[in-house]
Parts: C-alpha cells; structure tokens; sequence
C-alpha cells in the first residue's frame, strides 16, 4: 500500500526573529568601544580584573554578532542544496565561540594565578570608574532588548547576556574600591579569577548545549515520551516509530515521524491537527509526518515490526 507524506512548516508558527538591527548596531558599537577602553586601562593600571571583564565583553560582542547573523540568516530562503536554509550556521557559531572563549579564559586566569604569586600595585579608583562605565553600557544594551525578550529566545539570551555583564561589572567596582580601602593589590587578580570561573560556568553550559546540537539531540525542552504519546492518542494511530526530534537552529525545532494507521491516512485534516498540536504543546516548529497501514512498512523502516 502507498504511503502519505506530508510537510508542515508551523503554518501561524512562525518564529524568525523580529527586526533587532539596530539594536544589534548600537549594542556592538558600544561594546567594542567599552572592550578597548577597558583593555586599554587594564593594561595601564595593571588590572588583570578589568582585563578579565574586557575578554569576557569581547566575546559578548561575539554572541551579539551571532544572535544578530543569526537573524538575518532566518530571512533566508531554503534553496536546493540548503534545503532547511541556513539555520543551523547559528549552532555552529555557538560551537565555535564557546571553544575561542574557553581559550581565552585559560590565558587570562593564567595570568591572573601569577598576579597572585607576585602581586602588582593597581590604582584602584580608576579601575572602579572605568567599571562603572560597563555597568552603564551594559545596562543601555540590556535595555534595548528588553521589549524583546517574552518573545524571541535569541533577543531574551542577548539579554541575559548583557544583565550578567552588568553584574560582573558591578563586581569589579567592588574590587576597586576595596583595593582602595585595604590598599591589598591581591584582591584584583582573585576577583578576576572569580570573574573567570563565572565565565565558565556559563561558557561550559554554552559548549555542551552547542554540541548537542550539532549531534541532532532531542532538546532539553523536548519531553520524547510526551511527544510519542502525543502522537499515539491521535484518533486511528496504532503505533509511533522512527521518530526524531531535533534543533534545526538554536531557536527552531524540528520532528519526523511515522504513524502506523491500519485504517489509512483519514487526510490533511488530520494532518493539520497533529502539527497544530505539536506546535502548541510541544513548541515543535516543524513537523513532516509518514502514514503507514503496517501492511509492508518493515521493507522500509525499523520498528514498526
């Protein structure tokens, strides 16, 4: 018997993000102004806290430049060679920053582990100040994200993003000023130590998740079995096999499956309302589903047996 294949691509679903341009201008030109000024100064001061939070702004301005790529590319038609579009380029440059970011690290605690051994002197007051300016340019791009955020799972991260750096920022204010205090140089190099492990916190998180989705592995937010079931208490549907569900993009989702339907495909009705489901109960963008009577669909499959 024939089989029935049908492709919906989340019809009333659709998730491109929205225009952000010129907020992603704005966030990156303030921020590449804010990164040398802060390098600039942790240089001459001497700070390895500020040069820590300038690697860490750096490679924020790497995550804007990918959220925003990453919105471009959405508008992008699929072609014949890149049939889902250029979706995916997104995850790969997750991938990427994570391991350029990890390396960075390393030569910043490095360094920051020797400060420690020999302490250096470091005028603290500046370093507070110029601190404070990355907790007001970090606040301003924040802000201009903020509206977005309910809505767009790149725009809210892009947000997060820069409310931490505000925070590490606030904590370098701290070290200035306690250096000021205590006069003890020590504690810029451990503040940037910590500042590095809060780092890396959030980069490791950011790698395994990218190489997750680079294996095509079920998304976190994805219960597997939920779905099956989802599928199974469809009307006529005696059995789910080969099905898979995968990130098409760090914001897209996509499914196949096949349905084992003694009966025969009921039609696009049906159809429709296996995707609309998915859609809304399972956040699934993207579903092409197979029908099948169970009559030969061993010849083809595996486990439908």
């Amino acid at each position: 018997m024939g089989h029935d294949h049908a492709q919906h691509d989340g019809h009333g679903h659709h998730h491109a993000p929205a225009d952000f341009g010129r907020a992603f201008l704005i966030g990156l030109v303030l921020n590449v102004g804010f990164v040398a000024v802060e390098a600039v100064y942790g240089f001459s001061t001497g700070s390895t806290a500020l040069l820590a939070d300038a690697g860490h702004n750096l490679s924020d301005v790497l995550g804007l430049l990918v959220a925003w790529g990453g919105m471009i590319l959405a508008k992008r038609a699929a072609n014949h060679r890149f049939t889902y579009g250029y979706r995916g380029s997104t995850i790969l440059a997750a991938l990427f920053n994570a391991l350029l970011l990890l390396v960075a690290l390393g030569a910043i605690a490095l360094e920051a582990v020797q400060r420690v051994l020999d302490p250096s002197p470091v005028a603290g007051a500046t370093v507070s100040l110029v601190a404070l300016a990355g907790i007001a340019v970090n606040g301003v791009t924040a802000w201009m994200f903020a509206h977005g955020r309910d809505h767009d799972i790149n725009i809210r991260g892009a947000y997060l993003h820069m409310m931490a750096d505000a925070a590490v920022s606030a904590g370098v204010v701290i070290s200035g000023l306690l250096i000021v205090w205590t006069g003890k140089a020590v504690i810029d190099p451990l503040t940037s130590l910590a500042i590095v492990a809060y780092i890396f916190w959030g980069t490791w998180g950011l790698l395994r998740q990218s190489v997750a989705m680079s294996l095509s592995a079920v998304p976190p937010h994805i219960d597997l079995v939920r779905v099956e079931a989802e599928l199974l208490a469809s009307p006529g549907v005696a059995k789910v096999h080969d099905l898979h569900v995968w990130h098409m993009s760090t914001t897209e989702t996509a499914l196949t499956a096949h349905l084992v339907m003694p009966g025969g495909s009921p039609g696009d009705a049906f159809l429709a309302d296996v995707q609309e489901r998915l859609a809304h109960n399972h956040a699934i963008d993207h579903a092409t589903i197979q029908i099948e009577t169970g009559a030969n669909c061993t010849q083809h499959s595996h486990g439908c047996a």
